[in-house]
Parts: C-alpha cells; structure tokens; sequence
C-alpha cells in the first residue's frame, strides 16, 4: 500500500523539511495533542520528527510526554527485533542524552512506546524505536503482561485489515531514575483509533468509529503480569481530563465527542 494522507496534515516547510512534513502528516494526521513544536527554547514539550513516529520530548523528565504512530500492513513485516537500545543523536548537543546504562539495576524495564514489533520492515524502521528517546521506565509487571498483550492484539487488528492511529505515555511521578534525570511514571496510557484500511482517513472517521483506550498502574504491586489488558480500558475522555492532551483534535468536534466517550467493549 503506498504510503498516503500526506496532505492531511498542513505543515510549514519552513519550519520543517519536506521529509518531516511527510512523517508529521503520516503520525500525527489526527492532531498534535498538546502542540508540541521543534523549538530549543520549548524544552519540556519539544517536538522530534521521525520517519517511524512522531512524539513530544520533555528534557526536564528525560522521558517523551507522548508518542504518536500510525501503523498498517506496510510497516510489518518480517525483520528481526534490533535490540540496540541508544541515546538519540536528534537531541540538541547539550541536553542529557539517556543511555542504555540509565535504566541499568533500577527494576523497570526500558519500555517502549512504540512498538519495536510494529516496525518490522526494514532494519533502519525496526532500530529507530530502540532510540532512549522511546522509553519510559515500566514495571516488568506492566510492560511483559497487559501492556505487552495490548500490543499483541493491536498487530492482530492490522492482520485483519485494519490500520491504527495510537498515542501512548506516561503520567505521574513514583520518583526517578539516572540520579534524577529519568522520571518513573505512575501510570501508563494509550488511545487507538481503528479504522479498516483506506485511504483518506480524516473523511472516513464517523461517530461510530471503533476507539480504544487504556490507563494502567506502571507498578508491580499493582498489576500482574498475566492480567488482562481489558481490565483497564477507559474512555478516551477519561485519558485526556488525566493527561490534559487533545488526542484527536483534528476531527470535527460531533465526531470527537462520540467517540472519545464510549469505553470499548469488543
């Protein structure tokens, strides 16, 4: 399927290259959900473009506020896991880069937001979500059950011939990591769009379109590995009135209202 909504997303190139317009109008097609933008001088909501997906960076956390990805069948494929987990070079020179060693003898996992599993097609794909600028510390009870299971199902949903567009973080703080440099969320969260594989996606989304969205406690105590991911699903109101994000503000607000509401139950 040839990559496509391209124009969906306006973006200057002035303020972007063309190859990150692509990437923005791909990722982010249904909204910037706090207006995040590439700006220096926004350190705690900075905005980084990749061809794999698209997130807000917050210097002062060491973690992103949020990741954005759209995923269809054109993104798996049949590679294997990269497994290089890397500080992002895309950083400006003078931040604190998080390291593969930042996370080491902590107890919580190098959790990715984007999926390694749903970059599959090409090597270069697959090692960009093992960039540090990915990941938020999990608890292994988070990140290998329900969190895991979630992503599992999602991949099966773009088996089936459906197409996703999907924001996750995290929020809170249960202290930090890296001497204070890498903050543990509390929670973790996502907010999925399915949509059967097509082509102008904004046009097709009705108040009927299929939503999911889940808050989980990113804490052992709290929740166990083999939980079912369907125990923390949640409105996708009930994720922005805890983040304060706006997860699809590109749509019309009659079709905003109807699906963000509805807690799934597929």
């Amino acid at each position: 399927m040839i990559r496509k909504i391209f124009f969906l997303c306006i973006v200057s190139l002035a303020a972007y290259g063309q190859n990150d317009s692509l990437f923005l109008a791909e990722h982010l097609a249904m909204g910037n959900p706090n207006s995040a933008a590439a700006n220096k001088n926004a350190p705690g909501n900075y905005l980084m473009v990749k061809r794999q997906f698209v997130h807000s960076y917050n210097r002062f956390l060491g973690i992103p506020n949020w990741v954005a990805w759209h995923t269809d069948s054109t993104w798996l494929g049949e590679i294997k896991r990269n497994n290089k987990f890397r500080p992002d070079s895309t950083l400006p020179e003078k931040w604190y880069h998080v390291h593969e060693g930042s996370y080491r003898l902590t107890g919580f996992d190098r959790g990715h937001m984007c999926p390694s599993a749903d970059r599959t097609n090409t090597p270069t794909d697959n090692s960009a979500t093992f960039l540090m600028t990915n990941m938020i510390p999990q608890a292994p009870n988070n990140n290998q059950g329900p969190w895991a299971a979630l992503e599992i199902y999602c991949r099966e949903l773009v088996k089936q011939g459906k197409e996703l567009y999907i924001y996750c973080g995290g929020f809170g703080s249960q202290g930090f990591i890296d001497s204070g440099r890498v903050q543990i969320p509390e929670t973790t969260w996502k907010t999925i769009l399915v949509l059967d594989a097509g082509d102008h996606d904004l046009l097709r989304i009705t108040p009927s379109t299929r939503t999911i969205a889940v808050v989980m406690p990113n804490n052992n105590v709290l929740i166990a590995k083999n939980s079912d991911w369907r125990m923390f699903r949640v409105s996708i109101d009930s994720v922005e009135a805890l983040t304060g994000y706006d997860f699809f503000g590109k749509l019309p607000r009659k079709v905003q209202s109807a699906i963000e509401s509805v807690v799934d139950t597929q």
